[in-house]
């Protein structure tokens, strides 16, 4: 018997060998912009759905921050090196819309490759704003996030507030700061990704206009212009600027900078992204909790829904058809709502799908992670044509001037008014601009 066993697998090998080497795998290049835990998570996600299969290989690769990467990817594009899928933040959006020829719609990569898609299981307002005026779905959503507050318990208590009873309000908020400033609290609070927490998200939470046209989401949308000087806006920023020259509000750089501050207990209050959660999830040494944005109660219609942020995938032009398969398989992997909801626990991101969502919400996850539902619960409201997000041409660079501008009121070298106005003027060249390329 044991030398029919060896003659049997004699067989079965000469037989592969016979067959030919075994068929390679066809690899998927990834860019993406995410560091730190979130870093990680892609790493596993890529891993998982390797594992899952072998046709296919996703190889992801970090090319830097969100603008870092869209321009590399725009250069690798130009001279024939593009990568299969590039992570691009939402205010590239309308860029990578009216970069013709440089893209391939998702729906249509999942079409071709007969993978199943549905648009309509996606939570409404993610998918909206990835979908053209004309119905189609352009990108694929990965990490849509939306901006909440978090708090430092701990800090609270020693200043003497309720733990329990976190501010909901912009004069809770303020009152929260200078008692923490008496307490001996040298940074109260700080504010990440200023241009999105406090000018975005502030606008649709408190359904005002930001942009003409739908902010940029109708279909004349590359006509629009900035609108984010109204005086509920410049009222706003007085009363932060008075805070910071209080030293109640102490700023801590440009786009993600200021979180770390929150992460080692330096300050006690952040305004930042949901996808957040996971680095202070693994890394805060204290009682923490979070909450929605904070919101002027004498403002008609506030609070309305916030922002979405965070980034999508989409997939360059160009490129053989057993890749764009592979994509569409991979696409398929990140849809699965196992997937999806594991994704949104670790990360604090969305959940896209409004079955990843049940799916966490009867796991019980939310009741055991209190706060981990605002950023869902902040999203799922019905929109308004102020609130259902923003989507303007040169958008990264506008971003750009909106962090010079604010840091003239932090340093007192300008006005609220005046800052936001030179925003408002600044911005709307560079829209002009978008507007006459759009055209060509």
């Amino acid at each position: 018997m044991r030398f029919k066993s060896l003659a049997l697998a004699g067989a079965a090998l000469l037989s592969l060998g016979l067959a030919g080497p075994a068929q390679a795998q066809t690899e998927i290049q990834w860019w993406h912009s995410m560091t730190a835990v979130n870093n990680e998570w892609v790493n596993d996600l890529a891993k998982q759905f390797n594992e899952s299969q072998k046709e296919y290989k996703v190889v992801p690769t970090y090319k830097g921050s969100y603008p870092e990467s869209m321009t590399a990817a725009i250069a690798a594009f130009r001279s024939g090196n593009a990568p299969d899928i590039l992570q691009v933040f939402e205010v590239g959006t309308a860029t990578m819309m009216a970069s013709k020829g440089a893209t391939v719609p998702v729906g249509k990569v999942m079409k071709d490759a007969g993978v199943a898609f549905d648009p309509s299981g996606y939570i409404p307002a993610v998918a909206a704003y990835y979908t053209a005026p004309n119905g189609q779905m352009l990108s694929f959503p990965f990490n849509s996030s939306t901006t909440v507050a978090y708090y430092n318990k701990d800090a609270f208590k020693k200043a003497g507030l309720n733990p329990d009873k976190l501010p909901t309000t912009w004069p809770e908020v303020f009152d929260a700061a200078k008692k923490l400033k008496a307490s001996g609290h040298a940074c109260p609070m700080t504010l990440a990704w200023m241009g999105w927490t406090q000018l975005e998200s502030f606008s649709t939470w408190h359904n005002v206009e930001f942009a003409t046209h739908k902010n940029g989401l109708d279909a004349e949308g590359y006509k629009a212009r900035l609108k984010m000087n109204s005086p509920l806006h410049v009222r706003h920023f007085d009363d932060l600027a008075r805070l910071a020259k209080n030293g109640e509000f102490v700023y801590r750089g440009r786009n993600s900078d200021a979180q770390a501050s929150f992460t080692s207990g330096e300050c006690a209050m952040i305004q930042t992204s949901s996808g957040y959660y996971g680095d202070v999830a693994k890394n805060a040494k204290f009682a923490y909790g979070i909450a929605p944005l904070p919101y002027y109660p004498d403002v008609k219609g506030a609070p309305q829904n916030t922002v979405i942020g965070g980034a999508s995938l989409w997939v360059m032009a160009g490129k053989k058809a057993e890749v764009y398969k592979g994509v569409a398989k991979f696409f398929e992997f990140l849809s699965n709502t196992k997937v999806q909801a594991a994704s949104h626990q670790r990360t604090g991101y969305l959940p896209i799908t409004t079955a990843a969502y049940n799916l966490t919400n009867a796991s019980g996850f939310y009741e055991k992670h209190p706060g981990t539902d605002v950023a869902v619960n902040q999203m799922v409201r019905k929109v308004t044509d102020n609130s259902r997000g923003i989507r303007l041409g040169n958008y990264v660079q506008i971003r750009t001037i909106e962090d010079e501008e604010t840091e003239q009121i932090w340093s007192g070298k300008k006005s609220a008014k005046d800052a936001l106005d030179a925003i408002a003027t600044r911005g709307n060249e560079l829209l002009a601009k978008f507007e006459k390329s759009y055209k060509k």
